[in-house]
């Protein structure tokens, strides 16, 4: 082994719940080490954001059917039925294991339920898009709790190390590596940001669950961290992406001048909160009727867009969610976060309308895979946000995300297991290059970065937003082959930076995205062209395919 090679058995980039169920799993599965690669502090993820919950049939007057059914329909006819079901029966179990290894979800008694009966029950919200109650939460901060919980388990066992600060740089693969034979992942090229060397990080299995990408647009409710890493590294490695074009615009993110990125949960809606619209002064309307039956409890893209189309037709800078209805006991109780962030800024969400706007929140596209996470590239699995399974179609159902999230992992263990006494006999016996920087230099232009960071997020935002043209397409191309030129020349003449990797990261993704969208002439979803503003049902469950050696974006049917 060379100087600058650490070998695990396994490699897991990425540390928020999908990246650490995946650890835990392969820990139950495998005698081996496990290496989990994060690029900040290990609970600086999406998942952590979480307000809403997990989607999972847990109450008697529930069933999968019902749960299959309106992920479908939220899904634009794009959903893979099998995939649905799959991940659906297996939420149960993984609810179980979460609280097993110490999450604290919220029960009826926490609300203050006094039966006896009722009092250790699962409290179970509805949110937009479900039928019943379902989202099983921890207050209003279920990520940060199931998060909690998964860090001290992984810290805990002795077969998981985590390197933190450390940001994958590119996958190692053997065709990129020029090597005969099956194409197969032998592990990644890691920087590590406090030295500034990149490593090379070696495994018989390499998983991604590098989370989402919303970085890539100027209106966010993500974290920092979300550059679409995954997803761009498993593209340059040859890895089939798949449905880029489904970008879901959370309808509701906090509106207020001292906030960014902070989100206004949909479980909101889910106990009866009502958008409404300022169209004078102090007086406030309802318009959610002209565009659903459902009206404030319509599915993300649909709500997302009515937005959008009232504060353009309009000229008015937000929408408000209206809470008045409860009283500030029960939103106290129910929403401690989102009540404490809007007091803080003069806002009591039980006397008051919250003032909101859409912004980026989760890819519903991502690496080609099956539910196990398994790609056509042996030993390379994806889960979680970067995973394209098919569960969410052309628009992901609310708190279906974190089903996925902690469903994948043991699914994907469970393949691994049977596969891995395969890959170490088929694995290459040759000692992996290390990392070369050529003549890079140190470069003192860091406004290149800067620069392209803000113009990529901002034309993304105005070209390939809510509501796309084909012209707003082709603009938003131009630019991008621009910039990714730019970026190509930079990369390779200077020392890379994480700065220089997410820039990089983001402008691959960009690139999949309006490749993606320009490919599809029709609307559907999360994807509204108005240029061809109807579905086109012979486009039904046909996914979008990017591919790196392969010319453009292809329309491939679902087997």
């Amino acid at each position: 082994m060379q100087m600058n090679e650490n070998f695990f058995d396994h490699l897991v980039i990425g540390s928020g719940l999908a990246g650490l169920s995946s650890a835990l799993a392969l820990a139950e599965k495998s005698s081996g080490k496990i290496a989990v690669v994060t690029k900040g502090a290990v609970d600086d993820c999406n998942s952590k954001l979480a307000q809403g919950g997990i989607a999972c049939v847990m109450d008697h007057a529930d069933t999968f059917e019902e749960h299959i059914t309106d992920t479908i329909n939220a899904g634009g006819h794009l959903c893979d039925p099998e995939a649905v079901k799959a991940i659906v029966e297996a939420g149960p179990e993984r609810i179980k294991w979460l609280m097993d290894i110490g999450t604290k979800f919220t029960t009826r008694g926490d609300l203050g339920d006094k039966l006896p009966r009722h009092k250790d029950e699962l409290d179970l919200g509805r949110e937009g898009g479900h039928l019943k109650r379902r989202v099983i939460h921890a207050g209003d901060i279920t990520g940060a709790e199931i998060e909690r919980a998964l860090v001290e388990a992984c810290r805990k066992n002795p077969k998981i190390q985590i390197f933190e600060h450390h940001i994958a740089v590119d996958l190692i693969t053997t065709s990129r590596l020029g090597w005969e034979g099956e194409d197969m992942c032998l592990g990644a090229y890691v920087l590590d940001s406090a030295t500034g060397k990149v490593i090379t990080f070696s495994a018989y299995t390499t998983s991604i669950a590098t989370g989402g990408c919303g970085k890539v647009y100027l209106c966010t409710c993500n974290a920092d961290i979300a550059c679409g890493g995954g997803v761009a590294m498993a593209y340059r490695a040859n890895a089939k992406i798949a449905n880029m074009e489904f970008y879901q615009f959370h309808p509701t993110l906090l509106y207020h001048p001292q906030v960014k990125n902070f989100l206004i949960s949909e479980a909101l809606r889910g106990e009866g909160g009502t958008l409404k619209m300022q169209y004078k002064k102090g007086e406030y309307s309802t318009f959610m009727e002209n565009y659903h039956p459902l009206k404030s409890l319509a599915p993300r893209d649909v709500v997302a867009r009515a937005i959008d189309t009232e504060l353009k037709r309009t000229g008015q800078v937000c929408a408000y969610l209206d809470m008045t209805h409860k009283s500030e006991e029960f939103l106290r109780k129910r929403f401690p976060h989102i009540f404490k962030q809007c007091e803080v800024l003069g806002i009591n969400m039980a006397k008051q309308p919250i003032p909101v706007v859409p912004g980026a929140h989760f890819s519903c596209g991502g690496v080609l895979c099956g539910v196990d996470g398994t790609t056509e590239i042996r030993g390379f699995y994806a889960v979680g946000e970067n995973a394209c399974t098919g569960l969410h179609g052309a628009n992901r159902l609310a708190s279906n995300s974190l089903l996925e999230g902690i469903v994948m992992p043991k699914l994907a263990a469970g393949h691994i297991e049977k596969c891995l006494p395969e890959l170490k006999e088929k694995r290459p016996l040759k000692a992996i290059p290390e990392w070369t920087t050529g003549n890079a230099t140190n470069s003192d232009e860091l406004i290149v970065i800067s620069h392209n960071w803000d113009e990529i997020r901002r034309f993304m935002w105005d070209y390939v937003g809510i509501v796309r043209t084909d012209k707003r397409l082709e603009r938003a191309k131009r630019r991008i082959r621009n910039i990714q030129a730019e970026i190509e020349k930079y990369y390779w003449d200077f020392h890379i930076t994480s700065d220089l990797v997410e820039l990089r990261n983001i402008a691959t993704v960009a690139e999949l995205i309006i490749d993606s969208a320009a490919s599809r002439k029709e609307s559907r979803g999360l994807h509204f062209n108005a240029d061809y503003p109807e579905r086109n049902p012979d486009l039904d469950r046909v996914n979008t395919v990017i591919q790196k050696n392969t010319p453009g974006a292809i329309l491939v049917p679902q087997k």
